[in-house]
């Protein structure tokens, strides 16, 4: 492995990086009890990882590709011994070998430990965590991340019980990380002004506009509303300016339409706000050339960002962004990873599942891959070198 910085070296002599995965483990608490330990929790740990890496998701798929690559995993990890853990051992590592909050923090610390590499704009939004649900009970674990979509990073996180928990959850996610110079993004659920006075301390947000806040929307869609002159008066002076952006891609075309003004500024009763926004979504369907199907939507929103920091083709651009948390974070771990099909319903099960999978996620990205499934196949032919990414 290659360091500028001398190397740490475990117990069992494996060398890697201070701000690598594997230091991570080595800090994270094992809560069972010395007696009949077989195996250290940073080598099940490690174990998990490098399957996640190689493309296997169940506990019982991790440990049947743990004994079928015995011989190598106790020659990386360094092993006395090449007998490899039975799939409930795996199990414990999520049901209660660790505390989901320390594991929790451990990955907010790890994620914002090169903060220049950070992007700009950061995602606020839930996830049900399907595979926790029990037979008969229709409740299922939540949480509330902050994502941020340039580096694949889940940036902090809080579990949560309902969706309208997320409002309470909010601001406790926000205050652990440092949000000087970022724009926060959310779905209108977080449209709220204890939210947006905390958040312009540091940094800006762009939020949605609906029914929760029924006469911040009704305002901002009669300011756009189409004109119709009074005879004998000219049409009324506006500010607005307009943005369009064009896009093509799985079967469909969709316009994105802005509108933004600064007219309700002094009008609003609201923390920060610097414009509002009129956002028209258009999109058509495609079947050999011809439309087939269309639709229309229209969003309302507001923003802490002046004009002069925000064009309308940023706000388009921000906006679109905070929907990479859907297509970059959530689908990856419910399609990619098998998430939802995966029953943990015992603990925090679930919930240290979705770090993992938030963890490694961040790993192939700060590698270079853009797709998870194509890279998971790679490091399945590659094994030296899934390892080699644990270590740097």
């Amino acid at each position: 492995m290659n360091c500028n910085i001398s190397p740490e070296i475990s117990e069992t002599g494996v060398e890697y990086a201070m701000h690598s995965l594997y230091a991570l483990f080595s800090r994270i608490t094992d809560h069972r009890k010395q007696k009949g330990m077989r195996y250290s929790l940073v080598t099940l740990l490690a174990i998990i990882f490098l399957a996640k890496l190689c493309g296997q998701d169940k506990p019982v798929e991790i440990a049947d590709w743990a004994k079928n690559n015995a011989e190598k995993l106790s020659e990386l990890l360094k092993l006395t011994r090449k007998v490899m853990p039975h799939h409930n051992t795996y199990r414990r590592v999520f049901q209660n070998m660790i505390s989901s909050e320390e594991f929790d923090e451990e990955m907010s610390k790890h994620h914002q430990t090169k903060g220049e590499e950070l992007g700009d704009v950061f995602c606020l939004d839930g996830k049900v965590l399907r595979g926790t649900q029990m037979a008969g009970v229709k409740r299922s674990d939540q949480v509330l991340s902050l994502f941020d979509g340039a580096s694949q990073r889940v940036l902090a996180q809080e579990p949560i019980e309902t969706k309208e928990n997320e409002i309470v959850a909010a601001p406790v996610v926000l205050k652990r990380i440092d949000l000087t110079g970022k724009i926060v993004t959310a779905d209108a659920l977080h449209t709220q002004r204890k939210l947006s006075s905390q958040i312009i301390l540091a940094g800006n947000y762009v939020f949605p506009v609906k029914d929760n806040q029924e006469r911040l929307r009704e305002n901002i869609e009669q300011l756009f509303a189409p004109e119709i002159p009074k005879p004998g008066f000219g049409k009324i002076k506006t500010d607005f300016e307009t943005a369009t952006q064009v896009s093509y891609g799985h079967g469909r075309i969709e316009i994105r339409t802005i509108q933004t003004s600064e007219m309700l500024n002094e009008y609003l009763d609201w923390p920060g706000v610097k414009q509002v926004y009129r956002l028209d979504r258009e999109f058509h369907w495609l079947r050999q050339g011809t439309v087939f199907k269309s639709s229309y939507e229209i969003e309302y929103g507001i923003t802490s960002l002046s004009r002069e920091l925000a064009s309308p083709q940023k706000l388009l651009a921000v906006r679109r962004q905070h929907w990479c948390i859907e297509t970059g974070l959530h689908y990856r771990r419910d399609v990619t990873f098998k998430e939802d099909a995966t029953r943990m319903t015992k603990g925090k099960a679930g919930h240290i599942l979705g770090t993992i999978h938030n963890l490694v996620l961040a790993l192939l990205k700060s590698a270079g891959f853009t797709n998870t499934a194509k890279a998971r196949r790679w490091f399945a032919g590659h094994l030296p070198d899934a390892f080699d990414l644990l270590l740097a």
